[in-house]
């Protein structure tokens, strides 16, 4: 199974398509990027098929097809050779697990959403913010990188030489989040998160990676 090159199916601008893309690059796992728009006024019936709520990404290994981008990172570090992308020992993989459902359950919906999409998309389109929005996703942002900060004092393997799933996971969410001026701001408010961000930025995969203008 090893052999098959594995198809990815979604858009680049997707932080979810990022994230199966980082870990396919850090595996150094060949694939091909299939383009899938689901803001398409009619979202193609081949994809509801790969993906019955219709988002993005979906994965395919020969006859394997898997949605859910927790799931396909995972099965993508245990199925290809390469650096391991998940901690050893039992206690940093549950934290790395921890922190991935912190990014899933707060940072994408707070700081992309509520954050760069109304404070840097919708000013584009000519769309009035919603400043209710903005001000709940302004308090979960100062919450969440209080508690980022705090765990990336403890987990020193958070993007050591070899960066992990919970790496992958939170860097294109705060790659957009940082397009906001208050959201830079608050980041410089905690060092070791401004470090960790710069290992971010030097990683190769993260580079290959970057979405279109």
């Amino acid at each position: 199974m090893g052999e098959t090159r594995p198809q990815l199916h979604g858009a680049e601008y997707s932080v979810y398509l990022r994230i199966a893309r980082l870990a396919l690059v850090e595996k150094e796992v060949a694939y091909d990027l299939v383009p899938v728009d689901i803001f398409a006024e009619k979202i193609p019936g081949t994809h509801l098929e790969r993906h019955p709520f219709g988002k993005i990404p979906t994965f395919a290994h020969g006859d394997f097809h898997l949605y859910e981008t927790s799931a396909i990172t995972r099965y993508i570090d245990e199925a290809f050779e390469g650096p391991p992308l998940q901690p050893a020992e039992i206690q940093s993989r549950a934290r790395m697990n921890q922190i991935i459902s912190i990014a899933d359950s707060y940072v994408y919906p707070q700081l992309v959403w509520g954050l760069y999409v109304e404070c840097i998309e919708k000013p584009k389109r000519g769309e009035v913010p919603d400043e209710g929005r903005v001000q709940k996703a302004r308090g979960v942002a100062l919450i969440s990188f209080a508690v980022l900060a705090g765990l990336l004092s403890e987990q020193r393997w958070m993007c050591g030489d070899r960066p992990t799933l919970a790496d992958l996971h939170l860097a294109p969410m705060i790659h957009y989040a940082l397009q906001v001026p208050e959201v830079r701001a608050m980041v410089a408010n905690h060092r070791n998160l401004g470090d960790w961000w710069q290992r971010v930025l030097a990683l190769d995969s993260f580079r290959e990676t970057q979405p279109s203008p």
